[in-house]
């Protein structure tokens, strides 16, 4: 055999971890899409995803799904999140934070008073209907709206049902011309921060834009969790990636049930597992073996008795 007809060695190296969900302490001027990139260097695997955008500008908890825990993403996008964010009044930006451009001059805000922004904050808790900004991931018709805001373009937005469970001012510079004002929201998924700044600017009168952005929880997981990137980095090095790594039946806040190796089997091949109860039709649980290793996520079928998997993760 010559040379040509010889194989090629494949220096591809191995994936470094195995399935889990990280925490990320995403820095500042990176995408979302970015941590992503840097992620697959760090851990040498293709299969990444996040489970909820943040704004480049922003910081905080950006959830992670590797390998085979990629398949459990839709149950973690519609998780609850917190944040603190901080807004200057004075004016509104075309992007809704401090990085666009100023939609009018700038206002005295100074008269401004906790007291009153306190006010207004309590009229937003609860349910309430939000546009999404065009300088947001949001798409429409196939299009993603930042796409075609850089491009100039400005369409009709449906306002979509938003909840905010949680609306507290945390601190202030008031008296300033253009005073500063942080608070911590806690609220349903699809919630746009800059949004609900702009709009509490007009309640007030003055416009408002946000000049920072911390995500300090996204459903169980929160920063006392998570791990900078340079963190994560060294941890690899160290062949230690798994002391941050959170297993997926642990990252799953579903009901648990326990299988035996017969209804393991059962599983493999799609099959149901009947199990009696007073469980809800409708409800998703996470089907585990005797080591808390998730095998499976089903729903229960009430007109048989029986929980349905619809996402296997074991091999038949």
């Amino acid at each position: 055999m010559n040379k040509k007809q010889q194989p090629k060695e494949n220096h591809q190296q191995p994936p470094l971890v195995a399935d889990g969900v990280l925490v990320i302490d995403k820095p500042a001027e990176w995408t979302s899409h970015d941590v992503v990139a840097k992620l697959r260097k760090i851990l040498r695997t293709r299969r990444i995803g996040h489970t909820g955008t943040l704004d480049p500008f922003a910081t905080g908890v950006l959830v992670v799904c590797v390998n085979r825990a990629t398949r459990l993403s839709q149950f973690l996008t519609a998780d609850d999140k917190e944040y603190v964010a901080t807004m200057r009044l004075g004016f509104a930006t075309d992007t809704g934070d401090f990085t666009g451009e100023p939609l009018a001059p700038a206002a005295d805000a100074g008269h401004i008073t906790p007291e009153q922004v306190r006010e207004v904050l309590a009229q937003f808790r609860g349910r309430i209907q939000q546009i999404p900004p065009m300088y947001s991931a949001k798409k429409v018709g196939g299009v993603r709206l930042h796409e075609m805001a850089r491009r100039g373009e400005e369409i009709e937005r449906q306002p979509i049902e938003i909840e905010i469970k949680e609306l507290e001012l945390i601190a202030d510079d008031a008296g300033a011309q253009a005073p500063e004002f942080t608070f911590r929201v806690v609220c349903s998924s699809g919630t746009y921060v800059r949004t609900l700044a702009e709009d509490i600017g007009k309640r007030l009168g003055v416009g408002a834009h946000l000049t920072g952005l911390r995500r300090t929880r996204a459903g169980d997981r929160n920063l006392e969790q998570a791990v900078t990137l340079e963190r994560l980095g060294e941890l690899a090095e160290e062949n230690l990636i798994g002391t941050v790594m959170i297993p997926m039946a642990e990252a799953l806040a579903l009901p648990e049930i326990q299988l035996d190796p017969l209804e393991t089997q059962a599983i493999a091949h799609g099959r149901p597992v009947r199990r009696s109860g007073n469980w809800n039709a409708g409800t998703w649980a996470k089907l585990c073996n005797e080591n808390q290793q998730l095998l499976a996520i089903a729903d229960y079928d009430a007109s048989r008795s029986v929980w349905q998997p619809r996402v296997v993760l074991i091999e038949s």
